[in-house]
Protein backbone atom coordinates (compact mmCIF):
# COMPACT_ATOMS: atom_id res chain seq x y z
CA UNK A 1 0.00 0.00 0.00
CA UNK A 2 1.35 3.40 -0.97
CA UNK A 3 1.30 6.13 1.69
CA UNK A 4 1.07 9.87 1.29
CA UNK A 5 3.81 12.11 2.62
CA UNK A 6 2.93 13.88 5.88
CA UNK A 7 1.64 17.44 5.73
CA UNK A 8 3.28 18.19 9.07
CA UNK A 9 6.62 16.75 10.08
CA UNK A 10 6.24 13.43 11.89
CA UNK A 11 9.37 14.29 13.84
CA UNK A 12 7.34 16.70 15.97
CA UNK A 13 4.57 15.20 18.06
CA UNK A 14 2.23 18.15 18.60
CA UNK A 15 -1.31 19.22 17.98
CA UNK A 16 -1.98 21.58 15.06
CA UNK A 17 -5.04 23.85 14.86
CA UNK A 18 -6.46 25.25 11.64
CA UNK A 19 -9.42 27.59 11.11
CA UNK A 20 -12.02 27.57 8.34
CA UNK A 21 -12.93 31.18 7.68
CA UNK A 22 -15.87 32.61 5.72
CA UNK A 23 -14.81 35.24 3.19
CA UNK A 24 -18.34 36.10 2.11
CA UNK A 25 -18.80 36.15 -1.67
CA UNK A 26 -15.31 34.67 -2.10
CA UNK A 27 -16.34 31.54 -0.18
CA UNK A 28 -14.72 29.67 2.68
CA UNK A 29 -11.08 28.67 3.01
CA UNK A 30 -8.72 27.22 5.58
CA UNK A 31 -6.54 30.03 6.92
CA UNK A 32 -2.84 29.66 6.30
CA UNK A 33 -0.59 30.05 9.33
CA UNK A 34 3.04 29.41 10.01
CA UNK A 35 4.02 26.27 11.89
CA UNK A 36 4.89 28.14 15.08
CA UNK A 37 1.47 29.82 15.12
CA UNK A 38 -0.62 26.68 14.77
CA UNK A 39 -0.82 25.69 18.44
CA UNK A 40 -3.90 26.10 20.64
CA UNK A 41 -2.54 28.91 22.83
CA UNK A 42 -1.56 31.04 19.83
CA UNK A 43 -4.91 30.37 18.15
CA UNK A 44 -6.82 31.56 21.23
CA UNK A 45 -4.75 34.76 21.51
CA UNK A 46 -5.07 35.45 17.77
CA UNK A 47 -8.83 34.96 17.87
CA UNK A 48 -9.19 37.27 20.88
CA UNK A 49 -7.06 39.86 19.07
CA UNK A 50 -9.44 39.79 16.07
CA UNK A 51 -7.04 38.19 13.62
CA UNK A 52 -9.87 35.94 12.41
CA UNK A 53 -12.86 37.89 11.15
CA UNK A 54 -15.43 35.18 10.38
CA UNK A 55 -14.30 31.84 11.84
CA UNK A 56 -16.63 28.99 10.96
CA UNK A 57 -14.93 25.78 12.08
CA UNK A 58 -11.73 24.74 13.84
CA UNK A 59 -9.99 21.42 13.35
CA UNK A 60 -7.10 20.00 15.36
CA UNK A 61 -4.86 17.18 14.25
CA UNK A 62 -1.70 15.39 15.23
CA UNK A 63 -0.04 13.43 12.44
CA UNK A 64 2.35 11.62 14.78
CA UNK A 65 -0.58 10.25 16.74
CA UNK A 66 -2.72 9.86 13.57
CA UNK A 67 -5.83 11.65 14.78
CA UNK A 68 -7.93 14.66 13.83
CA UNK A 69 -11.13 16.13 15.22
CA UNK A 70 -13.47 19.08 15.10
CA UNK A 71 -12.64 21.28 18.11
CA UNK A 72 -14.94 24.17 17.22
CA UNK A 73 -17.12 23.83 20.31
CA UNK A 74 -14.15 23.34 22.66
CA UNK A 75 -12.42 26.47 21.35
CA UNK A 76 -15.68 28.47 21.40
CA UNK A 77 -16.26 27.55 25.04
CA UNK A 78 -12.71 28.53 26.00
CA UNK A 79 -13.07 31.83 24.10
CA UNK A 80 -16.41 32.50 25.80
CA UNK A 81 -14.78 31.97 29.20
CA UNK A 82 -11.89 34.29 28.32
CA UNK A 83 -14.28 36.95 27.00
CA UNK A 84 -16.33 36.73 30.21
CA UNK A 85 -13.15 37.25 32.25
CA UNK A 86 -12.19 40.25 30.07
CA UNK A 87 -15.70 41.71 30.17
CA UNK A 88 -15.99 42.04 26.40
CA UNK A 89 -16.52 39.97 23.27
CA UNK A 90 -14.62 41.12 20.18
CA UNK A 91 -16.94 41.89 17.25
CA UNK A 92 -15.09 39.27 15.19
CA UNK A 93 -16.15 36.54 17.65
CA UNK A 94 -19.76 37.48 18.37
CA UNK A 95 -21.41 35.31 15.72
CA UNK A 96 -18.94 32.45 16.24
CA UNK A 97 -19.65 32.34 19.99
CA UNK A 98 -23.43 32.61 19.47
CA UNK A 99 -23.31 29.64 17.14
CA UNK A 100 -20.83 27.38 18.92
CA UNK A 101 -20.47 28.06 22.67
CA UNK A 102 -22.68 26.65 25.38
Amino acid sequence: MRTSPPIVSNAVDRDVYIVLEDYGPLGRAWRVTNEAGSDRATLIVDMLDGQYEEPVRIVAFNTSQTWSRDVTEDIANELHQRCTERGEIPVSLQYFLEEHSR
